[in-house]
């Protein structure tokens, strides 16, 4: 006996859909993913939220993410928006239109819960159990920090770290990385606060569209593969390499780069930077990625406040 669920993350960068058959014994079988680069965030103000376009970009996203999950007669979905909706002036009028619009009602999760499901999600894919190992979530507002022993998260830090966010506002890699040394200082101030010592010896792993970037790129991907992707480990100089290399081209000459994917020519040096510094401040020489995350710990996770599905 299996239940067929559908998860969304509609993120400040990218939307993605899952639909996945849960099994009895707790397993997951993908029927399909989907990913959509809408860039939500684009164009956020602090006077007005998201942009007009923006908006519309989402609404022609769901509309598409919603007849597939009628086509795939999905029992449940769990549907959530993160960053980009939840700093939004106007994120609960979006909310409205979209349920209004295409059916999806979505959740507005904080960066708290985030963190806590997307690190469910990374484990279930995880090749090795370690005692021990440090999160980090880079997306396109935010950036989640979760420390976890086995399976239990004991700290979790949202900081307003996006590659769309650093990008759009900071532009030159000097302001960037100023901004990203600030907000690694106040999670130091925050590690130090509950008593946590981040050591080399602890797992580091990365997920989510930087950190599965970069490894498409290191190994050549011109069709991405998840599976190679997952679990790959990439160590720092290889993404000091990827980064020097891209750095000097324009946006349109970093998409000859195999495995770059259109859309994240511009994100990936506020990616990389992100990447790299946070190896630098904790002593880390490597990373492990993770193609699995928020959508799995969606699928995984039942979590009560999640409106679901309003489609007949």
């Amino acid at each position: 006996m299996s239940v067929r669920i559908a998860a969304i993350d509609f993120g400040t960068n990218t939307a993605r859909l899952l639909i996945a058959d849960r099994l009895d014994d707790g397993r997951l079988e993908q029927v399909l993913l989907k990913r959509t680069i809408v860039r939500l965030g684009g164009g956020l103000s602090s006077e007005f939220g998201l942009a007009f376009e923006a908006i519309q970009r989402a609404e022609a996203c769901l509309y598409d993410f919603a007849a597939l999950i009628r086509e795939n007669k999905v029992n449940n979905i769990n549907a959530v928006a993160t960053s980009a909706v939840r700093d939004a002036v106007n994120g609960p009028a979006f909310v409205a239109r979209m349920a209004e619009e295409t059916g999806i009602r979505l959740s507005v999760i904080d960066g708290v819960t985030e963190g806590r499901i997307t690190l469910s999600g990374v484990l279930s894919g995880l090749d090795e159990k370690p005692e021990k190992l440090l999160l980090f979530d880079v997306g396109g507002g935010s950036t989640e920090y979760i420390v976890a022993r086995g399976a239990i998260p004991f700290f979790v830090k949202s900081l307003p770290l996006g590659v769309v966010r650093l990008t759009e506002r900071n532009g030159k890699p000097a302001s960037i990385i100023d901004s990203i040394r600030l907000e690694l200082d106040c999670l130091e101030l925050h590690l130090a606060a509950e008593g946590i010592q981040i050591t080399p010896d602890m797992l580091l792993v990365g997920t989510a569209g930087t950190a599965t970037t970069l490894a498409a790129i290191s190994l050549g991907m011109d069709q991405y593969d998840y599976r190679k992707v997952n679990n790959c480990t990439l160590v720092k100089n290889e993404i000091q390499r990827i980064f020097d290399m891209l750095l000097p081209l324009s946006p349109e000459q970093r998409l000859s780069v195999a495995g770059l994917e259109k859309g994240r020519e511009d994100l990936i040096i506020a990616g990389s930077l992100i990447t790299v510094m946070t190896m630098e401040r904790f002593r880390f020489s490597r990373m492990k990625v993770s193609d699995f995350g928020l959508l799995e710990g969606l699928i995984l996770t039942e979590h009560g406040g999640f409106d679901g599905l309003a489609l007949d």
